[in-house]
Parts: structure tokens; sequence; C-alpha cells
């Protein structure tokens, strides 16, 4: 088996490759951006073609959630049409392609936990870029594994707990937001259920979260509990932060489904963020953090 993996710096396919390192029979090609650019049409197309991959990874990504209120053009081109090329091209050899998307396709009025039957509604620019990549794949190919996720956190400094590991150095009293709710979700955890997916065979749009929900304050709370700290963390509105761009106020994801496809139980988002710190101290990955 041939992998593709995009975004290779990034926290998945940071994962994707550590996964993969041991396996023998599995031939991973991971490029970063300054290797391939999956906007670049050319470029996308030449490597797809050349290597040829039996499954194209894809965790390239415009993450900056505020940003792409001002650089929507940016979020649109990465988030929605290289998506679209990607599909493109795995169609045109053959190729399974998978894809993350977001809980921020959704506006948080539900009230309830979002199942894939949902109609979504993004409120962000951000979140609009990551519908419209999930519009271009279904439009391009039958032959794709998206997986709606929240909260991405694992090795790299591109998540929340980077950013408050960061605040607790510098301040004992930090003010986090109480009204945004979702799922922490680890990326040890949404590998190890994708590569379940590839192995069965599975095919669609799916759910991909560690189990439970909380708010960004009781997620802070928990990370300074665990990390054996005494920082207090303060709930505050998110109308204290002055962001660009609107979140949603509940927006947990069900993976009740494909839970019962694949026959598994995925860890609650504490015990993941548990291993998650507990790896950090023992492997010495995240010196910067404790």
């Amino acid at each position: 088996m041939k992998y593709l993996i995009t975004g290779a710096n990034g926290q998945l396919a940071t994962e994707f490759r550590k996964s993969f390192e041991a396996n023998t029979s599995i031939e991973v090609l991971a490029l970063s951006k300054d290797k391939l650019d999956i906007t670049d049409v050319k470029s996308l197309e030449d490597v797809i073609l050349n290597f040829k991959p039996n499954i194209i990874i894809n965790c390239a990504a415009y993450n900056d959630v505020d940003g792409a209120e001002s650089e929507r053009d940016i979020a649109f081109k990465i988030n929605c049409e290289g998506p679209g090329f990607l599909a493109k091209f795995a169609y045109k050899i053959g190729a399974l392609l998978v894809h993350y998307s977001t809980d921020y396709v959704f506006d948080g009025t539900k009230e309830d936990f979002y199942t894939e039957e949902d109609e979504p509604n993004p409120l962000s620019v951000y979140g609009k870029s990551k519908l419209e990549g999930e519009k271009a794949i279904i439009s391009e190919t039958d032959n794709y594994l998206i997986f709606r996720v929240s909260w991405v956190f694992g090795e790299g400094r591109q998540n929340f707990f980077y950013k408050l590991s960061q605040w607790m150095q510098k301040n004992r009293v930090i003010k986090i937001v109480s009204d945004q709710v979702s799922i922490p979700c680890y990326s040890e955890d949404i590998v190890k259920v994708t590569r379940r997916a590839i192995d069965k065979g599975l095919k669609g749009l799916f759910h991909l979260t560690n189990s439970g929900y909380a708010s960004r304050y009781e997620v802070a709370r928990f990370y300074v509990d665990i990390s054996g700290k005494d920082n207090l963390i303060l709930p505050v509105a998110t109308s204290y932060f002055k962001t660009p761009a609107q979140r949603p106020y509940f927006s947990a994801l069900s993976n009740k489904r494909i839970s019962k496809i694949l026959e598994i139980e995925i860890p609650h988002w504490k015990n993941a963020l548990e291993r998650y710190v507990k790896r950090g101290i023992q492997d010495k990955k995240y010196d910067t953090l404790f």
C-alpha cells in the first residue's frame, strides 16, 4: 500500500507518520506545504500521477479561525479548492481520499450533539470554507472518507494546550471562555480510528471525536490539574475577547455512528488528555509545556 500525506508538519500528519513507522508493508510519501502545495494544480497532478498512491490523506488546511475573516480567499483556496483538486486526481487513479473537516460547519443552536444528518450552517468564514471543501470532494469522487473533528490536539504548536501552556508560564490567573462547548480530540485517537475505517473499507462522511463534551473553561481547568500546576482559571463569556470570527455555542459532534459501524468505543476526552500529558512528559516531546 502506498500513502500520500499532505500537510506533513501538522499534528495529524505527524501522528500518521509515527503510526506507519513500524509497518514495512506500507510506503509513505509525506510532503509539507513547501514540497507540495495542494492549491498548485500542476505540482499536485505531477506528484499524484507519478507516485500513484492507493490512499491520499489530506492533512493540509487553513486553520486560523480568526485569520480567515480577513483572508477569505486564502482560506477558501486551501480548504475548498485544494481538497477539490485532490479529489479530482484521486478519482483519476482510483485512490481513496481521506479528508478532515470541522464541527464549525454547524451554528451551535441545536442544543444537542450534532449527527451526520444535521444540516450545516457555519457562522464563520473558516466554517464556510471547510463546508465547501466537503462539497468539492463529494462532487469529484465517491471514493472518500470525510471526518469532521473538533479542537484537535497532539504533538505540535497548533493546538489550544500549547497556547494555554505558554499563558500558564507567564500568568498565574488566566481567563478562558466558558460558553464555547465542544470536544477535545486527540490526534492519536483520530489516527487510530481513521486507520481502522480504512482497513474496514469504509466510505462516506462521519463525525470522529473523542467521547464526552466540555467548555473551553472546563478543559483548561482539567489540563492545569493533571499538569500539576497551580494556575487559577477563571470563566468569562466569549464577548470578553473581541475576536473577528463568530464561534458556535454548542458544536459537540456525536461519534455514535462511526463507533457502531467500527464496533469500537472511542476514549473520553479526559482519558485522551491524560495520555497526551503523560506522553509529553515521558517522551519529552512537549518539553516547552511542562
